[in-house]
């Protein structure tokens, strides 16, 4: 069974703390479908989702960020 797993990058506008980073990062990795999510201290305007398509929307991902009242939009990879 091949699974077939997707990139994105999703670009935070604000300077968020690492505890508000955290949250984001947990609030992501609860989402069903989503596998992996990675923001970097040297990249903290930046995080990495990997995510099973079949599962999970971009839209969906994007949106867990913004309801929590941070602006952020699809960057792509």
């Amino acid at each position: 069974m091949d699974i077939n797993l997707v990139d994105l990058i999703l670009h935070i506008d604000e300077d968020l703390s690492t505890e508000q980073r955290g949250t984001i990062e947990e609030s992501l990795r609860a989402l069903d479908g989503v596998i992996s999510v990675h923001n970097a201290d040297k990249t903290p305007h930046l995080t990495v989702v990997e995510y099973d398509p079949a599962a999970m929307d971009s839209q969906k991902i994007l949106r867990r960020v913004t309801d929590q009242g941070v602006h952020a939009e699809l960057a792509g990879l």
